[in-house]
């Protein structure tokens, strides 16, 4: 009897010792076995918190420079802006862009790898246009540099468009004689910011009509200055022979390639022709008479002392508000010599744009 007790006890503990080390051994499964499971969800959550930072990265600030105006820009906010093209030249194009986050409407120029200059010259240039403020110049708001040598400058956008298409407009105002005055004054002082308002003068290079941007107040903004700075040699030669085909060209420029404060004046001379007789400054056939460098309809009516015939008699009719203008034949007659005096042959002779902001205010009292 006591041998059938013994052995029970036996049985019962050797029972209860097998079932502890089978639970341990199934405990001890389980935590080695889900360390595993646990490790790839750390590794998974890793992955995808690198991703999400690569994303963030690829669309951080480290390639893109701001300046006053621009610092909410972001490189994400510009790239993924949906834009429709205004312009396309030799070296670049114009986006007007809709930038989503911050809901506004920014002008985009994209310039071409192949036409910039070397790296280590674009960025100080880029610095100093960025530094460049004037209520009558387009400032720089931002640049961005992509990884592929792409190159992207961000300007404010002005909705009324460029002052050629404005002269072209009869119904733009452009026959008043304040909305002339008001722009010319405009681009004087705009230009004589770039010739003595900097630390070292600024030559703008290749102003012309579609240069200047106007805003709802037809208040102007010089757009491009400085834009030979940050291109190739060989294609801001180009970009003058443009200028030169569309007759805004100083005619010195044919035997020397570098622009000068003077050929911004002759420049300046053009525009206001163009303003005053709202014609196109495109340069016909070269004549061989002294005044050669002029656009043609200017040469033969100076020829010929017929001057009335190059404005729209409109202008002596009715000023910006719809009302009678006090503006005389003597008032057109001083602007055109200011505007001819600019255009000049000789560099010397042309005014500067302290000169031609003393002698419009003169012509405007």
């Amino acid at each position: 009897m006591k041998s059938s007790h013994f052995l029970t006890l036996v049985l019962a503990l050797t029972a209860t010792a097998l079932l502890i080390i089978l639970s341990l051994s199934l405990y001890i499964y389980h935590r080695t076995s889900s360390r595993p499971r646990n490790g790839a969800d750390v590794g998974a959550s890793d992955r995808k918190r690198e991703d999400e930072g690569a994303r963030e990265s690829s669309c951080s600030s480290e390639d893109l420079i701001t300046f006053q105006g621009g610092e909410d820009l972001t490189i994400c906010d510009i790239l993924e802006a949906p834009g429709e093209v205004i312009g396309k030249s030799g070296y670049g194009t114009l986006y007007k862009a809709m930038l989503q986050r911050s809901n506004s409407v920014k002008l985009l120029r994209f310039l071409r790898p192949v036409c910039a200059a070397r790296s280590d010259e674009f960025g100080d240039a880029v610095r100093c246009l960025g530094g460049v403020r004037s209520p009558n110049l387009v400032p720089l708001l931002g640049f961005y540099g992509g990884p592929r040598g792409e190159k992207l400058l961000v300007h404010p956008f002005y909705r009324r468009g460029n002052l050629a298409d404005f002269i072209r407009d009869t119904n733009g105002g452009c026959r008043s004689w304040a909305v002339i005055y008001g722009i010319s004054v405009g681009l004087a002082r705009g230009l004589d910011h770039l010739h003595t308002g900097l630390q070292r003068p600024m030559i703008h290079g290749n102003l012309k009509s579609k240069n200047i941007l106007l805003d709802r107040n037809n208040r102007p903004y010089i757009s491009d200055y400085g834009l030979h700075i940050l291109l190739n040699a060989e294609t801001g030669q180009q970009m003058l022979e443009i200028a030169a085909a569309e007759g805004y060209k100083a005619p010195e420029l044919i035997k020397m390639r570098d622009v000068t404060e003077e050929t911004d004046m002759y420049s300046l001379g053009v525009t206001f022709l163009e303003l005053v007789t709202g014609k196109n400054p495109m340069n016909e056939k070269a004549s061989p008479d002294e005044e050669s460098h002029l656009p043609n309809y200017v040469r033969r009516a100076v020829l010929d002392h017929r001057i009335s015939e190059l404005y729209h008699p409109d202008i002596l009719l009715m000023d910006s508000c719809g009302e009678i203008s006090t503006i005389t034949e003597e008032h057109i007659l001083k602007f055109f010599q200011l505007a001819m005096a600019c255009c000049s042959p000789a560099p010397s002779l042309r005014p500067n744009t302290r000169q031609v902001l003393r002698k419009l205010e003169e012509i405007g009292t």
